[in-house]
């Protein structure tokens, strides 16, 4: 809303006030989200990408901690996007946070293949990717991948078919809905939806 010096000379910036909870700490705190919920959630990140996509800025960094769930308007769980410090110009050079090769972008718990092998040239699919990661923790309660290091994940984004979140429940999910999720997940940015829009 507002940004200046204060006339001590201290940087300030004055932004939206959001009383609510990022799904990181909703899902520690209450456990995996029924399916419902889940489609909801992700249905309004869908629309911020499509918004952010549609002005030419790739996210880079869905995650659950970067997505807020809070009260407006006595609308129970309105979605806000965060942080789009990794964001950068679809198209653009790479920018100053890449400081040098071997050095990602992201949350690799998140992070679509090619992020990983070629950061530089990650589009929209990425975005998407990580919802596809991001609607997996939420319906499951885990990561689509877990391993005892950094590196050990994000070969298994590279290499790895994930496993259906309907046997890492132990129990039945919507087709549709793993359906959709998986193609999120898919390694080939080809083989993910077009665009935000036709996820929503």
């Amino acid at each position: 809303y507002d940004f200046g010096r204060t006339p001590e000379g201290v940087f300030f910036y004055a932004m939206e006030y959001l009383d609510g909870i990022d799904l990181e700490n909703l899902v520690a705190q209450f456990g995996a989200l029924p399916a419902g919920r889940v489609i909801a959630i992700l249905r309004q990140v869908c629309g911020s990408l499509a918004e952010a996509h549609g002005l030419g800025l790739i996210h880079r960094d869905i995650k659950p901690a970067n997505i807020i769930v809070n009260h407006r308007g006595g609308t129970a769980d309105f979605v806000k996007v965060l942080d789009f410090g990794l964001a950068r110009a679809i198209g653009g050079e790479a920018e100053s946070r890449i400081t040098a090769a071997n050095v990602l972008a992201g949350t690799p718990h998140y992070m679509a293949p090619e992020a990983i092998e070629h950061p530089t040239t990650v589009d929209t699919a990425a975005d998407l990717y990580a919802v596809g990661a991001v609607a997996y923790f939420l319906l499951t309660g885990k990561a689509v991948f877990e391993g005892t290091s950094l590196i050990e994940i994000c070969m298994k984004h590279v290499k790895t078919a994930p496993t259906p979140p309907s046997e890492r429940l132990g129990k039945a999910v919507s087709p549709r809905l793993e359906a959709i999720i998986l193609k999120c997940l898919a390694k080939l940015p080809s083989d993910r939806p077009p665009n935000a829009q036709s996820l929503d």
